[in-house]
């Protein structure tokens, strides 16, 4: 899996024009599925995503989770993360799992997300969305399992 982390002021994610999911302060989360993904990795990230220190203290030093600061998640598939262009001038996505894979893992993050005690938001699997955050920082981190 691949996971762009942008932490973020505030988001939303909107379906033909309608808000599917929405946040204040917390973490906006691009999530990519390849074919080898398995459990273990679904997991290994979850926990890593919850965990991970990059809010800051009152010291201004990134020292507080997620959870730390009662962040929320918004959730966004985007199996274009696995997009190859390194040859030609349009990239392959050879390397996206099928969507029957790709949306049970990604299903399964954002639920073991909430059960780690976050707040989670998500848009519509395998639907065109419109993204719209304030990226804070602006810090922006990927994660692969």
């Amino acid at each position: 899996m691949r996971i762009v982390i942008q932490r973020a002021k505030r988001g939303k994610v909107l379906v033909n024009n309608e808000v599917v999911g929405a946040i204040e302060k917390g973490f906006v989360l691009l999530v990519g599925v390849t074919h080898d993904d398995e459990e273990k990795d679904v997991e290994y990230l979850a926990d890593k995503i919850v965990n991970l220190r990059i809010f800051e203290d009152e010291e201004g030093k990134m020292n507080l989770s997620l959870l730390d600061v009662n962040g929320s998640i918004l959730s966004i598939s985007q199996f274009t993360l696995y997009g190859d262009a390194r040859k030609g001038r349009r990239p392959n996505f050879m390397n996206a799992a099928k969507p029957d894979k790709a949306k049970q893992c990604y299903e399964r993050l954002n639920q073991l997300l909430r059960e780690k005690g976050a707040h989670v938001e998500t848009g519509l699997f395998g639907e065109m969305m419109e993204v719209d955050f304030i990226n804070d920082g602006p810090v922006t981190i990927i994660l692969e399992s």
